[in-house]
């Protein structure tokens, strides 16, 4: 796979001696994210941990507690348990608008399942008061404080890493 300006360039197929040849593809996984063949370093269009949100976590909580929880504790075992598979590892990469939009929409569904309703409007209002974070905030704020505790590897005086 390629990555940079010439990533759609046509190349030789590489043969190491005695072993098979090594195939180009478009997608990798590595650390458990998806890249893509691009211009720039990109992660791929999050289905895979979308998948993963929804068909191995949500799926499994609110099927078990649907019915014997409230939407309080459901809520919370999703932020805890689920909430952290469709996040992984997005703090490193670069997101467009278009990829933090996929984010939302994904968690919107999960509000709009649990509460039976497709009012986008009734969905805000249920994270307003119970106090869900879009994931697309929650990227950008794990991405600032990376980016602050990247800063300050060459600072040894800074109060924010002694403090943390």
């Amino acid at each position: 796979m390629r990555v940079g300006p010439r990533c759609n360039a046509n190349v030789p197929i590489y043969k190491p001696a005695m072993v098979n040849i090594l195939p180009w593809v478009s997608e990798m996984r590595y650390l458990g994210i998806f890249v893509v063949k691009a211009r720039s370093i990109r992660c791929s269009s999050f289905s895979h941990s979308k998948r993963s949100f929804f068909n191995g976590a949500v799926n499994g909580v609110v099927g078990k507690l649907l019915n014997l929880a409230s939407e309080v504790v459901i809520l919370e075992l999703v932020k805890s348990k689920c909430l952290p598979i469709l996040l992984y590892g997005l703090e490193c990469s670069n997101l467009r608008s278009v990829d933090l939009h996929s984010l939302d929409f994904t968690y919107n569904r999960l509000f709009m399942k649990l509460f039976g309703t497709k009012s986008i409007d009734i969905v805000k209002d249920c994270q307003y008061f119970f106090g869900a974070v879009l994931p697309s905030v929650l990227v950008l704020r794990k991405a600032d404080k990376l980016a602050l505790r990247y800063q300050c590897l060459e600072n040894a005086f800074c109060a924010y890493c002694r403090s943390n």
